[in-house]
C-alpha cells in the first residue's frame, strides 16, 4: 500500500469511518499476529493479544505522528501489550498460597460485600442482555464459552477478519455501557 493511501486511510478510520478501520486491522493484522505469535507461541492468546493491539491503536490514531511509519507505531503498540500481558501472567502464576493468612484477613468478605458482588454480577449480566443480539452472541461466545476466533466465526458463518472487529466493537460498546451506568447508580 503507497504511503498516500495509507495516510488517507488513518485519515478516514479516525473519523470513525468503520470500513477504513475494518481496512486498516485487515492491512496490518498478519504482521502483528505473526510479531505477537513469535513472542506468545500460543494462538488463543496471541488472537487476544492482537484483538487487543488494534483496539488500543484504534483508540489511540490521533496520537499517531506520519513522520514515522505507521506498521513500526502499531508494532511498538503490540509489544507494549505483550509486555502487559507477561505481566499479568506472572502475576498470575505467583503462589497463590504465600501470605495466605494475611491476605484471607485484608480480603475477607463480608455478606453484606458478598451481596454487593453478586449485584455487580447482575448488573454486568443486564448491561450485556441490553446489547444488540450481534454483540451478545459475539460476547457470549468469547467470554463465557472462552472460543477462539477461528471458532466464532465458524459458529456464526461470518469471517475472522469481521469476527475480530465484532469482537473488539463488542468489548467497546459494553465497556462503555459499563462505564456509563457505573456513574449513573452512584
Amino acid at each position: 500500500m503507497k504511503d498516500e493511501q495509507l495516510f488517507s486511510l488513518i485519515q478516514k478510520a479516525k473519523e470513525k469511518d468503520q470500513k477504513a478501520q475494518t481496512k486498516l486491522i485487515n492491512v496490518f493484522w498478519v504482521d502483528v499476529f505473526s510479531f505477537v505469535m513469535k513472542k506468545v507461541h500460543d494462538e488463543n492468546d496471541t488472537d487476544e493479544i492482537t484483538v487487543n493491539v488494534f483496539s488500543k491503536v484504534l483508540s489511540k490514531l490521533d496520537m499517531y505522528d506520519p513522520h514515522f511509519q505507521f506498521k513500526t507505531w502499531i508494532l511498538t503498540i503490540a509489544q507494549n501489550t505483550i509486555i502487559d500481558f507477561w505481566r499479568k501472567k506472572s502475576r498470575e502464576n505467583q503462589d497463590p498460597t504465600e501470605n495466605l493468612d494475611e491476605v484471607k484477613n485484608h480480603y475477607a468478605k463480608s455478606p453484606e460485600e458478598l451481596m454487593i458482588s453478586d449485584e455487580e454480577q447482575k448488573k454486568i449480566i443486564k448491561t450485556i442482555e441490553s446489547l444488540d443480539g450481534n454483540y451478545q452472541d459475539i460476547i457470549k461466545l468469547r467470554f463465557f464459552e472462552e472460543k477462539s476466533i477461528k471458532e466464532i466465526a465458524e459458529e456464526l458463518g461470518i469471517s475472522v477478519a469481521n469476527t475480530k472487529v465484532r469482537v473488539m466493537r463488542a468489548k467497546k460498546v459494553l465497556a462503555e455501557l459499563l462505564k456509563n451506568n457505573e456513574f449513573e447508580d452512584n
